[in-house]
């Protein structure tokens, strides 16, 4: 990332790799719950679905939603999928975000000063990269925060279980349902979260408003969660909508979007967008805020291992 001074040693891309995939499972542990609000939101309203809360309850509001689960359900429901949740983030953040600069710097051929062009083209390579390695954490993530634990329809009782049902009942394919959607979604939010921290962080540091520490990371931050949450939303939706559904309930990713538009409208595509603000602002601002405590902490600590005296 930018802001490194001259004296800085940059990080080496294994500080990166590893620093990535842990800040990542930290934001996921505290914004969790909202995650899984979301979930609930954008699935709500499928004629098909196969979801439902013990009471048939309607979700409204992220509060609403959070409430209505803690009490038809419990509080661990909000954490539902929390392992696969893990799983994703440790090897999903670890690429996207850990490669990022390194890819940056393959697409400038070395060059300190990267345009617009090679900041998109680093983050969608690494957003696509990364779905290729944790699409199927990302299916049983899905799974695990869409079904209910009251009433005794849960589908799977355990990750492992999840994991083995779906290759068993779907195939191995099922493992990788709905990667088109999620490689367009993660191309687009890798985008809009790496290249949007990126360039407002570029922009605070070159204009001299601030300087390379804890305000400046939870500003870029924010505003990065706000920019990716606009823009992603509606693939976000499809793909949750896609992971989700029963075996032939949708032919594709297309014709899930499709027939969302035709039976619930072009607002189905922002369903659950304030959890999905809430959650993104704040899992960017405690992912960036950490990535880079993180990266520095494990720079200062191989350098004393190199030079102890």
């Amino acid at each position: 990332m930018v802001g490194f001074k001259a004296t800085d040693v940059p990080p080496t891309a294994t500080v990166k790799f590893l620093g990535a995939g842990t800040a990542a499972c930290i934001a996921d542990l505290i914004t969790f719950p909202l995650d899984t609000a979301k979930v609930r939101l954008q699935i709500q309203g499928e004629s098909q679905g196969l979801v439902r809360t013990a009471a048939n309850a309607q979700y409204r509001g992220v509060l609403g939603t959070i409430l209505t689960m803690v009490r038809t359900e419990g509080p661990r429901s909000l954490y539902n999928g929390l392992v696969a949740g893990l799983q994703r983030q440790m090897s999903f953040a670890s690429v996207r975000i850990g490669l990022y600069d390194s890819v940056k710097q393959f697409y400038t051929k070395g060059s300190e000063h990267a345009g617009i062009g090679s900041r998109l083209l680093a983050g969608s390579t690494t957003g696509a990269l990364a779905v290729a390695v944790a699409q199927p954490t990302d299916v049983v993530k899905v799974r695990f925060q869409a079904q209910a634990r009251a009433g005794g329809g849960r589908r799977y009782q355990s990750t492992v279980e999840a994991y083995k049902t779906i290759a068993r009942e779907e195939g191995i394919r099922g493992l990788w349902k709905g990667t088109s959607p999620n490689v367009a979604r993660n191309a687009i939010v890798n985008c809009a979260e790496l290249v949007t921290y990126d360039l407002i962080k570029d922009a605070l540091l070159k204009a001299n408003l601030m300087t390379d520490d804890l305000p400046c990371h939870f500003t870029s931050a924010f505003g990065a969660g706000f920019c990716t949450t606009v823009i992603a939303s509606p693939v976000d939706v499809v793909k949750t909508r896609y992971m989700n559904s029963a075996l032939g309930q949708y032919h594709s990713a297309g014709h899930c979007a499709l027939t969302m538009l035709r039976k619930e409208g072009p607002r189905a595509f922002y369903k659950g967008f304030m959890p999905s603000f809430l959650r993104l602002g704040s899992w960017n601002v405690v992912m960036f805020v950490t990535y880079e405590q993180l990266k520095r902490a494990l720079m200062a600590a191989y350098e004393s291992r190199e030079a102890p005296f």
